[in-house]
């Protein structure tokens, strides 16, 4: 992979996840945040589905809740011309600013709630809270991302979420163009975890405007 100062680097795939791969997760991971590292194969097709929209390569990308900083550290391998992310826990935020520095990138890290952020993009990435330990947790993610994206948002959800996305999405004039599940198995991440492993039903969201700019 060439470096991300390259207006259209090449793509491989098991490269570009083993980078992911390499990057530190949460030291302590809050369960009250739901601090899951973003699976990087599960990110790998989220970065896919953006390339093949041309919503990366020299495109500015937001990423809410950026925990460690796997999507927003994907985003400016793969050739985002700035890149923002934002995170409430300055634990977690410490963990992605080592992160981008070993990758070799730089993000614009934000300290604070995505709630309270006014920042635009023209394409906003996430893996979002799903609500599975603080019901609404996913919400203002949600409200933020919509909007903050000027073309489209790329984000991870629960499959039994659908129909709540789908409705903020038409509620705020945005189009659903892809619901498309993707691998994600959870590892024993909080104390109340009992098994080592666990496939979690999870959907890739693909939103955007009605009308795209160019």
């Amino acid at each position: 992979m060439t470096e991300a100062t390259d207006p259209a680097p090449p793509y491989r795939r098991a490269a570009f996840v083993r980078r992911l791969a390499a990057l530190r997760g949460f030291p302590h991971p809050d369960p009250r945040r739901e601090q899951v590292v973003t699976p990087p194969e599960a990110a790998a097709a989220l970065f896919e589905a953006a390339l093949a929209r041309d919503d990366l390569v020299g495109r500015s990308v937001l990423d809410l809740g950026s925990g460690t900083g796997v999507l927003a550290i994907g985003a400016a391998l793969l050739g985002a011309a700035r890149v923002t992310g934002v995170e409430a826990d300055p634990a977690a935020l410490a963990v992605a600013r080592e992160n981008a520095r070993a990758a070799g990138v730089e993000v614009d890290w934000r300290e604070g709630e995505v709630g309270a952020t006014a920042l635009r993009a023209d394409t906003v990435v996430m893996n979002p809270p799903f609500g599975a330990q603080r019901a609404h947790a996913d919400r203002p993610f949600w409200e933020a991302a919509l909007a903050a994206a000027g073309r489209r948002i790329y984000a991870f959800a629960l499959t039994d979420s659908r129909s709540f996305i789908a409705g903020r999405a038409v509620a705020r004039g945005a189009q659903v163009e892809a619901t498309l599940p993707v691998s994600w198995d959870l590892p024993r991440t909080f104390r109340h975890h009992r098994k080592d492993r666990v496939a979690v039903p999870v959907d890739l969201w693909v939103l955007g405007p009605a009308e795209i700019p160019p």
